[in-house]
């Protein structure tokens, strides 16, 4: 299997996270996240969530800060668009990316699945590919109850103990998803240990990679 680091001196130095609602960078790539800030100390990341509430803002600064370690490093910018119906709200969503556009450089993006079954994640994803053409584009899973789930072809393997302090960030910072069947530590390690099985190691999480060259 062909094995791609994240060098110190490489060519990532600048991170652009998408998600559409409040924990989902934290769940599709925060490992993946930890991992590359740990191996590159110089990254700095920007985490826009697009759909959110005051309590859940909260939720997402402290995940976020808990995830990447050191304020000077990220940019958190978190929005206001109704939950549910972004295919409904393109405009205004679209114009938000062209903004977006103007205002960051990344070398590398994490956004939701193309074939993701919850609508606002799929036109996310629509809209990252639409504005960023010329970037490394990865895109994250969210085990749900649609199971969704695909066939990555981009993996990242994790130890165990950083796929734990993620499952713990995840569940300990969302309290307002504590009620959710899926809100759990052991919903996170099984898909991190299944993706780590498909990639010959002990944990891993896996992407949806359509261009790539190297």
């Amino acid at each position: 299997m062909l094995r791609l680091g994240f060098e110190s001196e490489g060519p990532i130095r600048n991170i652009l996270c998408l998600g559409a609602h409040c924990d989902d960078i934290e769940i599709g790539c925060g490992g993946t996240l930890m991992r590359l800030l740990q191996e590159n100390p110089a990254v700095t990341v920007d985490w826009v969530v697009f759909s959110s509430d005051e309590t859940r803002d909260r939720e997402t600064r402290a995940a976020a800060m808990r995830v990447l370690g050191d304020e000077s490093r990220i940019r958190i910018r978190v929005e206001r668009f109704r939950n549910g119906f972004f295919p409904y709200l393109g405009k205004e969503i679209k114009e938000y990316f062209e903004k977006l556009k103007s205002e960051v450089d990344p070398d590398l993006i994490f956004t939701h699945y193309r074939n993701d079954l919850h609508q606002d994640h799929r036109t996310l994803c629509e809209l990252t590919w639409n504005t960023f053409r010329d970037h490394l584009i990865l895109e994250y899973e969210i085990p749900k109850y649609d199971g969704d789930l695909g066939a990555p072809n981009f993996f990242v393997p994790l130890d165990e103990e950083l796929c734990k302090r993620k499952a713990a960030i995840i569940t300990e910072c969302f309290q307002s998803q504590s009620d959710k069947h899926w809100c759990t530590e052991s919903t996170f390690l099984a898909l991190a240990r299944l993706r780590g099985l498909e990639c010959a190691t002990g944990f891993a999480e896996a992407f949806y990679s359509r261009k790539i060259t190297i």
